[in-house]
């Protein structure tokens, strides 16, 4: 793997402020943290990822590994290449500093921006950092790091409680496994775990780290479990009966929850603690017939279920996080696939593919949607989503004939026009390795490919996965 970018990221217009002397460095992040804006959780997160980051020295510089050559500057380490906007001044100054982390962070939520926190590497820091809150003697509710869900599908990819990526890959035979050797790295040889054939699938943490894996076809639903954070992996057990799609996401509390559809609309499951037993199947209240499913988080940590078929688009959505759920809502006509992420600020993002290519629908406020707009990109294809390091959305496409991907020309922004990204295959995902380059894996009759950010707007070229084919997809 060719060496990582710099995912740090800092947000324009923070104001230069000077910085009082402090007798440890944890003091400094918690006080500009909180000056900042963290509160709760959030605070001692950010002041956690800061000690990862710099050891909470203000005047800390990184040049290593960093491609093309650039200098990460200061508490939260920004990088003079990715925001020459930002003068080494501010860079410096640990207040300006905070005041960016809490932007790029949105307000103490959202932290996959940094590598540290990807890989785990905070986690080390988190008694200090509460240390250092106590002695501030803030102790505000607030926030903690969303958890935001997976993309499903009959290939899925999610990063380990250490910030290696793994993934899995339904075949006709059952579903394939291959994962990182190290984080940022290369791939292992693919594996066979069994389990239904010709699946869909699913993959979320538990609040423990462990991922855990989910699998329906027509007629089985099973599921399997990490024994331990980033460790091997249990059997496979019986999940319920068969279905069409399945989506997980993690509840604010921990707790997972799966929406499975079939034939008679969708139906959920959810733990009855976190990384607990589960509840009985339930009724979702309806929903589309043997829908495509995708699962997202709004701003505030509620989670948002999006159903497709060929016919009915809707929608439904938590009414308080980890709460109760809402009935569901139109959404818009059928179509073939979707994918939803979320925008820098929170707002969430929609597309959904048809026979005259890919639409877009995305919130203006956090309860508004704008209409469906045209973008171009493949007829019937299927789609997947991911953020650069700098949090725009990209959108990859593929169908039979050809792979296209799209992204916002700016944080927040409106998007640019497809461009190509190889030739045809039968599914699309991607996930983010713990430096925040985005990883793309297409698969096609031949097996899994994958291509990988090498810059911040250039790819490699496709191959293997680990050197070896893997699963063929149909």
């Amino acid at each position: 793997m060719l060496s990582a970018l710099v995912s740090l990221l800092l947000a324009a217009g923070a104001v230069v402020s000077a910085s009082p002397a402090y007798a440890a460095g944890s003091d400094l992040c918690a006080e500009t943290g909180h000056n900042a804006g963290f509160r709760g959780d959030g605070l001692v997160t950010a002041i956690a990822v800061a000690l990862a980051e710099s050891s909470c020295n203000p005047s800390a510089t990184n040049t290593y590994n960093n491609t093309p050559p650039s200098r990460d500057r200061g508490l939260w380490q920004i990088n003079d290449y990715w925001h020459p906007e930002v003068s080494d001044a501010c860079a410096y100054d640990a207040q300006c500093n905070a005041n960016a982390a809490f932007e790029i962070s949105s307000g103490g939520t959202n932290w996959q921006p940094w590598s540290t926190y990807n890989a785990g590497l905070h986690r080390q820091h988190m008694g200090e950092a509460r240390a250092a809150v106590d002695r501030l003697g803030h102790h505000e509710p607030g926030p903690g790091p969303l958890v935001y869900p997976a993309e499903s599908g009959r290939v899925v990819s999610a990063r380990g409680a250490d910030g290696r990526l793994e993934v899995f890959a339904a075949g006709s035979d059952g579903v394939h496994h291959a994962w990182q050797t190290s984080v940022n790295g290369g791939w292992s040889a693919w594996e066979s775990l069994g389990g239904p054939a010709g699946a869909e699938l699913a993959i979320g943490p538990n609040k423990d780290g462990r991922l855990e894996l989910f699998a329906i076809n027509g007629n089985v639903f099973q599921h399997r479990y990490q024994l331990s954070p980033s460790a091997g992996w249990s059997g496979w057990e019986n999940f319920g009966g068969g279905g069409k799609d399945i989506a997980v996401g993690a509840n604010g509390d921990g707790r997972l929850e799966v929406f499975a559809s079939g034939p008679v609309g969708v139906f959920h499951k959810y733990q009855v603690a976190p990384n607990s037993g589960w509840s009985e199947w339930e009724s979702a209240g309806g929903g589309p017939v043997n829908s495509r499913l995708e699962m997202e988080k709004a701003p505030d940590g509620r989670l948002e279920v999006f159903a497709l078929n060929g016919d009915v688009f809707q929608h439904l959505f938590q009414t308080a996080v980890s709460g109760g759920w809402s009935a569901w809502e139109d959404f818009g006509g059928g179509g073939h696939d979707l994918t939803v992420d979320h925008n820098r600020d929170g707002r969430l993002e929609v597309f959904a593919s048809g026979p005259v290519g890919v639409f877009h629908k995305y919130q203006t406020s956090p309860t508004n949607w704008s209409d469906w707009e045209p973008t171009g990109g493949p007829a019937d294809s299927q789609l997947s989503s991911e953020r650069s390091p700098d949090g725009r959305v990209e959108v990859f496409a593929i169908n039979g004939s050809v792979a296209q991907h799209l992204w916002q020309t700016g944080v927040n922004a409106p998007y640019g026009q497809w461009a190509s990204f190889g030739t045809g295959g039968t599914e699309i995902t991607a996930a983010t390795n713990a430096d925040g380059r985005i990883e793309v894996l297409g698969t096609s009759s031949a097996g899994v490919y994958h291509k990988w950010q090498t810059g911040f707007s250039s790819w490699s070229d496709w191959a293997w996965l680990g050197n070896t084919a893997g699963p063929p997809i149909n």
